[in-house]
C-alpha cells in the first residue's frame, strides 16, 4: 500500500512557532538526507494521525509531496504529547535509491491459532515486535513473518531463526553471534494445569469420596 503525504514548507521557526502550528491543529516536520538541505515542513494534524493509524506507514516508502513536488522518504522519528493523543513532530529521511536503509520493520508472528503447542496449552511469550534491517529501499519490506507453526511447549525462536527477504540483512546479527536475541518462545501456562496439579486434584477427590469409618 502506497502512502502519500502532502506537505508545505515553512520558515517560521522555534519553539513558539511550533507551538502556534499546534494551535492551529498542525504538525511541525523536517526532512533532511541525500545529500540536500534539510527543509522544514508543516502538515494537518488530521492527515499524519490518519497515515500513522498503518501499520506500514513506519516501515515502507512513503511519497511525500511538498509543494508540489515528489520525493521519496521514510519516517525516522515521531514524536507525541506526553498524555494527550496529539502527534507533535515528525522527522523524514529522503530516500536516495542506491544508498541502503537503516530502518525497523515490524515482525508478524503468524500461525498461532494452527500450532499444536498453543493448543495443548503453551502460551505464546514475544521478546520483540520488530527488527532493525539493512536493505536498499526497493528492497525493503513493510513487515516479517515468523511461522510458529511448528513449534513445541519449550521452544524459542531467535532472530537466526527468521527467513529473511532477499537482499535484506539484520543489523543485529551482522554485529555478531551474542546479538542473536529470542524472538519469541512457547511456554506451559502458568494457569494451565500441571500433571502434578491434576494428580494432586484426582487424589483429593478420591479422598473425600472414600467412606469414612465408624
Amino acid at each position: 500500500m502506497s502512502i502519500k503525504l502532502t506537505a508545505t514548507t515553512r520558515t517560521d521557526l522555534g519553539k513558539g512557532a511550533s507551538r502556534r502550528l499546534r494551535h492551529a491543529d498542525l504538525v511541525p516536520a523536517i526532512v533532511y538526507g541525500a545529500n540536500k538541505e534539510a527543509v522544514s515542513l508543516t502538515f494537518t494534524h488530521k492527515e499524519i494521525s490518519k497515515a500513522e493509524g498503518i501499520e506500514s506507514f513506519y516501515s515502507s516508502i512513503l511519497n511525500l509531496e511538498i509543494d508540489g513536488v515528489s520525493e521519496q522518504v521514510v519516517l525516522k522519528d515521531l514524536q507525541r504529547h506526553a498524555f494527550k493523543e496529539r502527534i507533535q513532530h515528525l522527522d523524514l529521511l529522503r530516500v536516495d535509491a542506491k544508498h541502503k536503509l537503516h530502518t525497523t520493520v515490524p515482525l508478524h508472528f503468524i500461525n498461532e491459532d494452527i500450532t499444536e503447542a498453543v493448543k495443548n496449552g503453551g502460551v505464546v511469550y514475544r521478546s520483540i515486535n520488530d527488527i532493525e534491517v539493512l536493505c536498499l529501499p526497493a528492497d525493503l519490506p513493510s513487515f516479517i513473518e515468523v511461522d510458529i507453526s511448528k513449534m513445541e511447549i519449550g521452544d524459542t525462536l531467535h532472530l537466526s531463526d527468521i527467513l529473511l527477504p532477499a537482499n535484506v540483512e539484520s543489523v543485529a546479527l551482522n554485529k555478531g553471534e551474542e546479538y542473536n536475541v529470542p524472538m519469541v518462545s512457547i511456554a506451559v501456562s502458568k494457569t494451565a494445569p500441571t500433571e502434578e496439579d491434576e494428580a494432586e486434584a484426582a487424589a483429593a477427590v478420591a479422598a473425600a469420596e472414600a467412606p469414612t469409618a465408624e
